[in-house]
């Protein structure tokens, strides 16, 4: 199959579109950036922005399936972007999809479409979308949602999946995040529990989409359904970041603050930052705090069963490979700073 692969430059993107290569398929990138490094891989790249219509259906024209990928992430920012790109951009590949005759579209969503600020300890699909959201990301994702799902027809079949704090080699976003506050002593733990998290490594997520595909079509039991996704393995939020923190001999987390000061700061720094128009991202938002003072962890029964979804690297192996992946990437910048005659 030919195959459209929105943010095929980012992240999981690059690696959905590696393992499609890898077995075979034709693949074309949509990103905004050229990502010359994904062309090298074998896949055509095109170079666009989801905000605009007829670039999404130009890259769509000629494709079987459409995996969108693309989003706009993180806690801060206008919300206008985030609609933009997250529900007027999810549109454009829809009315794509339409135009084109494209039957499959496989959508990356987001476990936060979900999160009320509670815990949640073991919830399956079945979790209601809350009646508010904390941060502009979780909100624009799940209308983007709701949106590819209703889309689901006899015309197009629909899938959403939601993989939780992915994490692998090349994360240019929560390990490099984490490995960088933790050099500076920074890191903090957020309230008296234990808190336990659910994560997945960035392979396990591109094989479930790629396992979605396959078993999507129209009337197919997984149409029109979303599936949590994950490594199966929730573990305490402070044991997982230390985990990380130690593949780059990063110290550990030992200080602990209060779940209730860290909510009352992110509130107030909200604040500072809408009054005084502050450059930049708050240290901490009400989201943030919510996120790393609660637990969740979801029920993967559902992609299990449906999807035949089985994470194939455990978070013991993808330490390992994350830790390889940092100690060369340590040499390298060595060599380099050494050739260019840099003080190292």
């Amino acid at each position: 199959m030919k195959a459209l692969v929105t943010g095929g430059g980012g992240f999981l993107g690059s690696v959905i579109v590696r393992k499609l290569l890898d077995r075979g398929d034709a693949v074309r990138g949509f990103s905004r950036a050229d990502h010359p490094e994904v062309a090298a891989l074998g896949a055509e790249m095109c170079r666009g922005d989801l905000a605009d219509g007829d670039a999404v259906a130009s890259a769509a024209a000629g494709c079987d399936i459409v995996f969108h990928v693309a989003a706009k992430a993180g806690v801060w920012g206008p919300y206008e972007e985030y609609y933009r790109t997250n529900v007027v951009g999810t549109e454009h590949v829809l009315a794509a999809c339409r135009r084109h005759g494209i039957q499959r579209l496989v959508y990356t969503s987001s476990p936060s479409v979900t999160f009320d600020g509670r815990d949640q300890e073991g919830v399956d699909e079945s979790a209601p979308y809350p009646g508010q959201y904390l941060a502009h990301y979780p909100k624009t994702k799940a209308t983007a949602e709701r949106i590819v799902l209703e889309a689901n027809g006899s015309d197009l079949a629909t899938v959403a999946l939601r993989p939780h704090l992915i994490w692998g080699p090349g994360d240019p976003h929560l390990i490099p995040r984490i490995i960088e506050q933790g050099k500076a002593g920074r890191l903090r733990a957020l309230g008296k529990g234990p808190n336990p998290v659910d994560s997945v490594y960035v392979d396990n997520a591109a094989d479930a989409h790629l396992l979605a595909a396959d078993r999507l079509a129209t009337g197919s039991p997984i149409a029109g359904r979303a599936y949590f996704i994950t490594n199966g393995e929730p573990m305490p939020i402070v044991e997982l970041m230390n985990k990380i923190l130690a593949t780059a001999n990063v110290p550990p987390i030992t200080w602990r603050v209060p779940a209730a000061l860290a909510y009352v700061a992110g509130a107030f720094l909200e604040g500072a930052y809408w009054t005084f128009g502050l450059q930049g991202e708050p240290k901490i938002t009400r989201f943030v705090a919510r996120q790393l003072s609660t637990a969740h962890w979801f029920d993967i029964t559902a992609a299990k069963r449906d999807l035949g979804y089985r994470p194939a690297v455990s978070i013991d192996e993808g330490m390992r490979r994350l830790a390889e992946a940092l100690g060369k990437d340590e040499v390298m910048k060595v060599g380099q700073s050494t050739r260019l005659g840099v003080d190292v």
